[in-house]
């Protein structure tokens, strides 16, 4: 039996199962509460049956990966409930693991996040290497215009009022916010005025979480949702079947 040992959210069965049918078809998994569900310190998670040996060889990988995404999607579930605003989106980053970004993504999903963008072909996101590069923000938005696939969204990232009201002049229609105080945060929602949608990035936190989304922005992203989870802790025990020992 697999139990947590402090409270979160549980996320990752369909891994943890597929690693111990990796190892031995025979064994059966089964999960004894849902994907994205709160669970309290001494609640079963899932639970292995089978052979004992087969079960143990598996034990560190599979616990492994549920710990590090019951760990995401329990940080990214105490972000969503510290906003206190259902109608700001909490978005993920591409900081994530290497090789693990769609494991990380679904664990954000669990704790009732959202995903930003993949990589850079389902979304053209313009920093300030591209804007110095370009030589300026209107450069920079018309070049991307130019090339960018059918569909694909662009969004510009900006680090003070002026450069907002430059990418306002633009046409941007998706604006990031970035390293913007909750009081910046507020004058840019007053300016643009429902002109674009405007995302908060950079200095976030548990504890100013609350007041960023009470700015009135459309969208929050958080690094920290992937690259600074702790894993939940959790143990697995193993218990012979009647008969079996003694």
């Amino acid at each position: 039996r697999v139990s947590a040992k402090a409270p979160g959210v549980f996320c990752g069965f369909p891994v943890f199962e597929a690693v111990y049918r990796l190892l031995d078809e025979e064994l059966t998994c089964r999960a004894m509460v849902e994907e994205g569900a709160r669970v309290k310190p001494g609640t079963v998670v899932a639970e292995v049956a089978g052979e004992a040996r087969r079960i143990l060889h598996g034990e560190r990988l599979a616990l492994n990966f549920l710990g590090r995404m019951s760990g995401v999607a329990s940080l990214t579930r105490r972000y969503v409930d510290g906003m206190n605003r259902p109608e700001t989106l909490l978005l993920d980053t591409r900081k994530t693991l290497p090789l693990w970004r769609s494991l990380d993504r679904y664990a954000v999903r669990m704790g009732g996040g959202h995903n930003h963008r993949s990589g850079l072909y389902d979304m053209i996101l313009i920093k300030e290497n591209h804007i110095t590069l370009a030589g300026g923000i209107r450069r920079a938005l018309e070049a991307a215009q130019a090339s960018r696939p059918e569909g694909v969204p662009i969004e510009v990232e900006v680090c003070h009022l002026e450069e907002l009201e430059e990418a306002l002049e633009a046409g941007a229609e998706l604006i990031l916010l970035d390293n913007f105080s909750p009081a910046q945060l507020r004058q840019a929602v007053e300016r643009v005025a429902g002109r674009a949608r405007l995302e908060a990035s950079g200095g976030i936190t548990l504890g100013n979480i609350e007041e960023v989304a009470a700015s009135g922005v459309d969208r929050i992203s958080i690094g920290a949702l992937t690259h600074s989870a702790p894993c939940l802790d959790l143990s697995m025990l193993i218990e012979p079947l009647p008969g079996l020992v003694g």
